[in-house]
């Protein structure tokens, strides 16, 4: 799969931009298995890790309201993380009425620290690096061609999506819609079906249009 090379955020430091997309994936799956590997006791260590992920953030001049948008994946951690103080067993502690498992409180704490830390490294890589250079960086590491594959098919068709969106939202402005109240939800609800529809339809297109160059699915002749 050959990708075109993608041009470089002119907003990242020039330092930043030397580093290759290679590297700085390696970086970030380099810091992702050392922060899981620090032992959830090391406070210190983890206040490092912390700060230099925030130092990252602050240089690469990533907004705080993407940093926000995007740890919003991380809420099903969360929600986990805050029932394991009230059902893990072992010495428990009061807690604003609550009794608490201590255990539960250092594996809440060693959750949620970990997970952030590595989820706030990917925010870096992705902010500084487009999308294609991640997936050539893939195929530099040898990665299997068909996961590098089916990541280059779904940036492509992404962008697909996101431009049929963007021509059914110009539409439905030019006819006087404004997304206000419950009685727009019908309407809402309606264009995505419709998108989903588009969606898969061009999708079979797509597919057929492959396999009349060539393309042959993993796992046939």
């Amino acid at each position: 799969m050959i990708l075109a090379s993608p041009p470089t955020r002119t907003d990242t430091p020039a330092w930043l931009q030397a580093v290759s997309p290679r590297a700085r994936l390696l970086a970030v799956l380099a810091f992702a298995i050392v922060v899981v590997a620090t032992p959830r006791e090391w406070l210190g260590m983890f206040a490092v890790y912390g700060a230099a992920v925030i130092t990252l953030l602050i240089v690469a001049r990533v907004p705080a309201r993407t940093v926000a948008g995007r740890l919003v994946i991380e809420v099903p951690f969360v929600v986990f993380a805050a029932l394991m103080p009230l059902i893990a067993t072992g010495p428990r502690i009061e807690v604003w009425g609550l009794s608490l498992s201590v255990e539960g409180l250092w594996g809440a704490w060693g959750l949620l620290v970990k997970a952030t830390l590595a989820l706030l490294a990917s925010i870096v890589l992705v902010s500084i690096t487009e999308p294609r250079a991640i997936i050539l960086a893939l195929e530099q590491l040898r990665l299997p061609r068909q996961l590098t594959m089916i990541g280059g098919f779904m940036l492509r068709y992404l962008d697909v999506i996101v431009e049929e969106w963007q021509r059914m939202r110009v539409a439905r402005a030019s006819r006087g819609f404004v997304a206000r109240g419950r009685r727009s939800w019908r309407v809402l609800a309606s264009g995505i079906g419709v998108l989903f529809v588009r969606s898969h339809g061009r999708g079979e297109r797509i597919h057929l249009a492959m396999l009349a160059r060539g393309y042959h699915e993993a796992g046939r002749a």
